[in-house]
């Protein structure tokens, strides 16, 4: 079964504030984030293993603790590997994260400039990126676009870690969901860095988008760097593996190029946990 390396976990006191408000926007006023415990283990059924994302972003009000995930991992640690999340701006960042990895066992970083209101490449930062190669723990970027209005785009650029993957050449790191929209810059970026991966999360809700970005990593021969995510509870495995299988469909009957077979079926019988030292 297929592992999924990007999803969520929250209760509903952890979304507040403008991302909140931002989701009720756009996607109406009843709008929950449905990935209690309970919600993510029913999902979880659909594929092998995930990774589970804490989230430590106050400046938009998405607060997911890390001890709340490490609990709800240790349940099942062969099949689930938590990954904590550090807001670079707090004090002793570095410290935060020696701790979440050793004491909590959890088994990487989560950070989201977009959310966390900072820059890459603010200088302060390069301490906590050193903690995570020190301790041989991977980080997955949200680097790319939002729907939240507060979300400062000059920070989110794919770009951007091409310097820190300069800096840091034996720190893994995976830029989620391809870098949307700014997709062909994370392929640059992941191309460049043998460290450097790709999820493929929430872009089944874009399947052009998901069609040209496939054959672009395709073109530019990254397609062994490609991981499979759904950004669960936005979408699940078997909707998002339905959506990728069918996004040939689209160019049915015309000269445009096909995504090899092999590039899909590949990334979803990928061994992420072994890919990325979880275990």
């Amino acid at each position: 079964m297929v592992f999924d390396c990007h999803t969520h976990l929250a209760e509903r006191h952890h979304i507040s504030g403008s991302f909140l408000r931002a989701a009720q926007r756009a996607w109406g006023e009843d709008f929950r984030l449905a990935c209690t415990p309970a919600e993510h283990r029913e999902a979880m059924k659909q594929c092998s293993g995930a990774i589970v994302l804490a989230f430590d972003a106050p400046a938009v009000g998405f607060e997911v603790p890390n001890e709340y995930v490490a609990h709800y991992v240790s349940e099942n640690p062969t099949r689930l590997f938590g990954f904590a999340s550090v807001d670079p701006n707090r004090a002793g960042a570095p410290a935060i994260l020696e701790t979440c990895i050793k004491d909590m066992n959890l088994k990487g970083l989560k950070l989201g400039p977009i959310y966390q209101n900072f820059h890459p490449l603010d200088n302060y930062c390069f301490p906590l990126y050193a903690k995570a190669q020190e301790l041989k723990v991977p980080i997955l970027w949200h680097q790319g676009t939002s729907f939240v209005p507060e979300g400062p785009l000059e920070k989110s650029r794919p770009a951007d870690l091409d310097p820190v993957a300069r800096a840091f050449p034996h720190l893994k790191m995976i830029i989620a969901h391809l870098g949307h929209p700014w997709t062909g810059e994370a392929i640059s970026v992941v191309r460049k860095h043998p460290n450097l991966f790709t999820d493929i999360s929430a872009l089944a809700g874009r399947p052009w988008q998901a069609y040209n970005a496939l054959i672009e990593a395709v073109e530019y021969g990254i397609e062994d760097k490609l991981l499979f995510g759904t950004d669960f509870p936005f979408f699940d495995t078997n909707h998002t593996l339905k959506t990728l299988y069918a996004l040939n469909d689209m160019v049915a009957g015309t000269n445009l190029p096909r995504i090899p077979d092999r590039v899909i079926d590949n990334m979803v019988n990928r061994n992420t946990i072994e890919l990325l030292g979880l275990a």
